[in-house]
């Protein structure tokens, strides 16, 4: 998933050409690792791999949560744009009406989070 997830941000920026945000920019400072340290975690057959993961994931979703917010809810949005770049309110994609690219994060967030809730640990 967090590598779906990579490849789909790296798909938006430089194949599509859509410029990031501040937030999109935080988000994938959560997202990437995430893709590192699993993979990593799969070739070892680390279980003990959640005390890493899960904060970035919840933090990651969080940050998502909120763009998805400030994109989604007036009351979210900034009263001033960003001073530099694209502002975080700036929706790219907006399939089916709710679908943007934070949703897809927030939704890679969550499942991250929920599988990795599911993984046990024999003792």
């Amino acid at each position: 998933m967090s590598l779906v997830a990579t490849l789909g941000s790296l798909y938006f920026s430089e194949v599509r050409q859509f410029v990031p945000c501040e937030l999109c920019w935080y988000q994938r400072i959560a997202m990437y690792p995430i893709s590192v340290v699993l993979g990593i975690a799969v070739y070892l057959g680390d279980l003990k791999i959640k005390r890493y993961v899960l904060p970035l994931s919840f933090i990651g979703g969080s940050i998502s949560l909120y763009h998805y917010l400030v994109q989604k809810v007036p009351y979210f949005a900034p009263i001033t744009p960003c001073a530099e770049g694209v502002p975080c309110s700036m929706q790219y994609i907006n399939w089916f009406g709710f679908i943007t690219i934070p949703f897809l994060a927030l939704t890679a967030f969550v499942l991250i989070t929920v599988l990795l809730l599911f993984v046990r640990v024999k003792k």
